[in-house]
């Protein structure tokens, strides 16, 4: 239990550090921290939780990385549905307390987004739904890349949190203006469900695709390592 509970805690400091950054910070009035700021927070959930849990539970925080590390027989199958059930009511808590502080602000509005995913019309950029596909199979592909290599037992040990925390943020800084970055369904989950309408409508997109691409991930990251010593 105690691994899930660490899931579950990890995933509400990602929604609540990242998604708040975007909602709260980042168009604050002269001081806000902008789409930089903004995938720099989401990488340093990463990042700081990796440290404090990563030692109980793994620090996947991400419905999509379970399965791919699953996938590249880095997890157990039998773990799999529960640290998918504890990310993903993480994710709903952290966006929960999210909504309570941003919603004691005069003139929020739920409708300007809440920092949900989207595509079409509702992403940042008016990118297709077929853009959104492609751009969160690939970041997802190569985040799980990211993170198998640098877990992997020949790599630099005490690092792997800074690659992966970094990583995240590099996914960011590309993917913001394409799908408002999901590569994680919990993290869509949990804003997604406070909007409701079209960002409920729209939740399959990143379930769908961030799973395709970490699972292609794994495929590819041992396919390139079976050879190794």
């Amino acid at each position: 239990m105690n691994k899930y509970i660490a899931e579950l805690i990890g995933t509400f400091w990602l929604v609540l550090g990242g998604c708040g950054s975007a909602v709260l910070a980042a168009a604050f009035p002269e001081v806000g921290i902008g789409l930089v700021g903004v995938s720099l927070a989401f990488g340093l959930t990463v990042l700081t939780m990796a440290f404090a849990i990563g030692h109980i539970s793994g620090c996947h925080l991400n419905p999509a990385v379970s399965i791919g590390l699953c996938a590249g027989g880095r997890f157990p199958v039998k773990d799999l549905l529960p640290y998918i059930i504890s990310q993903v009511i993480g994710g709903l808590l952290g966006a929960g307390v999210l909504y309570l502080i941003a919603s004691g602000k005069a003139g929020f509005d739920l409708s300007a987004g809440f920092a949900s995913n989207g595509y079409g019309d509702h992403s940042p950029g008016q990118y297709s739904l077929v853009a959104v596909v492609i751009c969160e199979i690939v970041m997802t592909m190569m985040f799980l890349i990211i993170i198998l290599g640098a877990t992997d037992d020949r790599a630099p040990k005490g690092f792997a949190p800074i690659a992966i925390g970094l990583g995240l943020t590099l996914i960011h800084l590309i993917s913001i203006p394409v799908s408002n970055t999901s590569v994680n369904p919990a993290r869509s989950t949990g804003v997604a469900v406070f909007v409701g309408d079209w960002a409920v409508s729209q939740l399959w997109v990143f379930w769908l695709a961030p799973i395709v691409g970490a699972v292609l991930g794994a495929l590819i990251y041992n396919f390139i390592q079976k050879d190794k010593a």
